[in-house]
């Protein structure tokens, strides 16, 4: 496939692709219900489907009795964590070795000409980004979502919380699970912003932003500080009414789906003259520029605070206009 029919590569061979960046027309002024309509079905195809049937599949067939999870036992907690274990390690292990060990479209589509395995480096253990970043995945990453899931099945299990069914609140349930993935984004943006902040950069967040070139195993690949951070958010479901399949499908997202961001890939090749776009363009940019697209674009605050790049030469100048402003301001203060 010709990935130079859908954007252009630099001397490097970086790939960028054609369309700019834009983020979701929800709260924009004047309204565009036509351009969100258009847009409404990126929202759902193909991750957070992909998303929700995991979850259901979870809730229904590999999730213990609500009896059983009213104790705290290591057989059913190493069998939650065993589970999430398999579900990362196939979907991260597929995709790290269609695209990067087997290296099955090359690097075409690959925004980062270059692959990680063939640049060794110090800041990694053992010198190698991939086996860093499945250790630490599996090393705090898993453990913590799981011990997060834990907690929010066993508070269900004792009716603490405000829990609600389907059969009573249907339409409260489903709209909190159609909302799930923005608001998701919006704790991602507030805490991305927090763990920016020049301490916990140095000593937290920066562990992640080794991956200056990230692949799928980079996606969970995080201090254990941020790991908390990151999962945090799933506590939403202590304060708003909701059920268990809701939980699970919040953990896909942010579990699960920290994978999206960190393919590497503007598309994957599903056949000869067709692919699948990743929506993983924004947070390569972040990876790439640290300073920019601290969320995916879905809520809008990058762009109201100054710091979205739509991936053209517009936006990198508008990022180096900021950049050379931010010296200035540090110089100035010497």
């Amino acid at each position: 496939m010709d990935d130079l029919k859908f954007g252009t590569r630099n001397k490097r061979g970086d790939y960028t692709p054609n369309t700019p960046l834009e983020v979701a027309p929800i709260v924009v002024w004047p309204p565009k219900p036509l351009k969100f309509l258009a847009w409404l079905p990126g929202y759902f195809f193909p991750w957070n489907l992909l998303f929700m049937a995991t979850a259901l599949v979870i809730w229904f067939y590999l999730t213990p009795s609500k009896e059983t999870m009213q104790t705290l036992d290591w057989h059913w907690i190493g069998f939650i964590w065993l589970r999430n274990s398999a579900i990362v390690f196939i979907l991260y292990g597929l995709l790290e070795l269609r695209l990067y060990i087997r290296r099955s479209q090359g690097n075409r589509f690959k925004f980062n000409a270059m692959f990680p395995a063939d640049k060794p480096s110090d800041v990694f253990m053992f010198r190698s980004q991939n086996i860093d970043n499945f250790i630490r995945s599996f090393g705090t990453g898993v453990p913590i979502w799981t011990a997060y899931e834990v907690g929010m099945l066993y508070a269900w299990a004792h009716g603490w919380g405000p829990w609600a069914t389907f059969a009573d609140h249907p339409y409260a349930l489903i709209a909190l699970g159609l909302l799930l993935p923005l608001f998701h984004e919006a704790h991602f943006f507030c805490i991305h912003r927090l763990i920016h902040t020049p301490f916990l950069y140095k000593w937290v967040h920066s562990v992640h932003h080794n991956s200056i070139n990230p692949s799928p195993w980079s996606s969970l690949s995080m201090h254990p500080v941020e790991h908390l951070l990151y999962w945090s958010d799933i506590l939403i479901h202590l304060v708003f009414p909701s059920h268990p399949l809701l939980v699970l499908y919040h953990l896909q997202i942010t579990g699960t789906g920290a994978v999206v961001g960190h393919i590497g890939f503007d598309k994957i090749e599903t056949a000869d003259e067709t692919a699948m776009g990743t929506h993983a363009f924004a947070h390569y940019l972040h990876h790439k520029y640290f300073e920019v697209n601290y969320s995916d674009g879905m809520v809008p605050f990058d762009l109201w605070f100054g710091t979205w790049h739509d991936g053209t030469k517009e936006g990198e100048a508008r990022m180096d206009a900021r950049f050379a402003k931010k010296r200035a301001r540090l110089n100035a203060g010497k």
